[in-house]
């Protein structure tokens, strides 16, 4: 694990900063002590003399600021048991899992969609075209991701856009991976859904709208979360199918979601009745990618991962143990 502070000014660089600056002294030399110098609290109150509360909050107040960023060192997790079986059993490239929070169950989530954000940019290089899906794991993926610039990048949305709470929809995951890791952004400047085969036939032999697609198509890596089919599922939630139709396709093999569209447990294609009325990446596109990160988070998500895994949309597992215990059962 490595951590980052900025740099401690010089003693004549405080007494020459305005008071602003020589206010945040006390938070950037207690920084620098306990994660540069490895001093622990009670090392640093004697050393600054002050108390040992007084540096517990100037460190909570630094953290705030966002002058300390803790990277996780994803591989800590890849040579673990779990992840070795996991690769065994589903041929994956990789896995990384998260242990999980035996204090808090509620945690397991953001741990996952956390160390996945971490380990995503040791999966780019320069040149590649990142294929980003929707939905809560992947927004939550893009926020806690750290600024981490990769030259020639393309990030591409992968399904057009439908409203979604708490910002979750498809542009915001796609331009907000994209700044974070300085890549060039394509949104696919489309409604997911239309009303009917004609309308959405017309959009897409629009020039700028089949230019994105076609970089859509062209991705050689990919980024997404394999939804559930309950009733609260994010696919309910958007709009884009309502129980009824829900239950339809589930009875007839439904277990997961990639990017609005059905798959059932060995990954094949489950047709829903908006499948013609969709613009988006297509299962077919979405296979035998050079690099798939599927991120499998939260209640429900085993069955949807084995699925996906199963149906060749996977190279890459980021996940927690309870999760990947569940998929080697």
């Amino acid at each position: 694990m490595t951590n980052s502070v900025p740099p401690v000014p010089n003693k004549a660089a405080y007494e020459s900063a305005n008071s602003t600056l020589r206010d945040d002294s006390p938070f950037i030399e207690t920084a620098w002590l306990y994660y540069h110098n490895g001093l622990n609290q009670n090392e640093i109150a004697t050393q600054l003399n002050i108390s040992r509360a007084s540096v517990v909050n100037y460190l909570s107040e630094a953290r705030k600021r966002g002058w300390i960023r803790v990277h996780l060192d994803s591989e800590v997790f890849l040579g673990k048991q779990l992840s070795q079986e996991l690769c065994e059993a589903y041929q994956l490239k990789d896995a990384l899992v998260v242990p999980d929070d035996p204090s808090d169950i509620n945690s397991d989530f953001a741990r996952v969609t956390r160390a996945a954000a971490d380990w995503l940019p040791r999966l780019l290089k320069p040149g590649d075209s990142l294929g980003v899906s929707w939905g809560e794991t992947v927004y939550r993926l893009a926020q806690q991701m750290t600024r981490c610039p990769m030259d020639a990048l393309t990030v591409v949305q992968l399904l057009g856009s439908r409203p979604a709470a708490m910002g979750l929809a498809a542009e915001a995951c796609t331009t907000m991976l994209a700044q974070k890791l300085d890549g060039h952004c394509v949104n696919l400047h489309v409604p997911l859904l239309l009303s009917n085969k004609a309308l959405r036939d017309a959009l897409c032999e629009e020039p700028v709208i089949a230019e994105q697609l076609t970089a859509l198509a062209a991705c050689n890596k990919t980024l997404f979360a394999c939804g559930t089919c309950v009733a609260d599922a994010h696919v309910v939630q958007t709009g884009l199918v309502n129980v009824e139709q829900l239950d339809r396709y589930t009875n007839n093999g439904a277990v997961g979601v990639i990017c609005g569209r059905f798959i059932d447990g060995d990954g094949n294609a489950v047709v829903a009745d908006t499948e013609e009325r969709m613009i988006g990446v297509t299962l077919d596109q979405m296979r035998d990618k050079e690099t798939a990160l599927l991120v499998a988070a939260g209640p429900g998500r085993g069955i949807s991962a084995r699925a996906a895994i199963k149906g060749g949309f996977v190279t890459h597992l980021a996940t927690s143990a309870s999760i990947a215990r569940e998929l080697l059962a």
